[in-house]
């Protein structure tokens, strides 16, 4: 290897570990604009055409103005929160220098209706970075509970599907036991 290509080599690494820690920044940003309710550092964190799905089919954005709707109008129906990210993956596209992909893993503490509520969030993401930054392209989020906090204790129990509380009619959990390898392992 040469000294030329010895540098290419770890300016890339170099700038892979500085887009890491970006894509990090930018989802603790989410959760800060979030709990802050801060509408206006939102347009920040997508791209213009940013997609936000959730996994029951209860949210759908496309674009960043119906995004900012969309959570603008989520946010409104629920008092104090708290977002913590605990572990992510970020897989980057070695074909495109400014896409990554990413899994996160979350809990959320709020009040809905002035009820203390808990839930455990996975995100899969798409992540774009465009002159300034690294946003959110994709933004899939799934639940394995959302529950009432005086019921978390049972939350976990067996044969519990209905973990999904956030609104008026309980519905099944996201995540696990609709994953391809959960349904293997048990034989589903």
């Amino acid at each position: 290897m040469t000294a030329l290509h010895s540098a290419e080599a770890l300016e890339r690494r170099l700038r892979r570990l500085e887009d890491r820690i970006e894509i990090g920044e930018l989802i603790a940003r989410y959760g800060l604009v979030m709990d802050d309710r801060d509408i206006g550092g939102m347009p920040a964190l997508f791209t213009p055409d940013v997609e936000v799905h959730s996994l029951d089919g209860t949210m759908n954005a496309s674009g960043r103005d119906a995004a900012i709707e969309l959570f603008r109008r989520q946010l409104a129906g629920i008092g104090p929160s708290n977002h913590v990210t605990h572990d992510r993956i970020i897989t980057f596209d070695d074909a495109r220098a400014d896409h990554a992909t990413g899994v996160v893993l979350s809990h959320a503490e709020l009040s809905r209706r002035g009820v203390a509520m808990v839930a455990a969030i996975r995100y899969n993401d798409v992540y774009q970075r465009d002159a300034q930054a690294w946003r959110f392209r994709v933004r899939n989020i799934g639940f394995m509970y959302f529950v009432d906090a005086a019921d978390y204790p049972d939350a976990l129990g067996p044969g519990l599907a209905l973990r999904n509380r956030i609104l008026d009619r309980p519905r099944v959990a996201d995540w696990p036991e609709s994953l391809p390898t959960w349904r293997h392992f048990f034989g589903v």
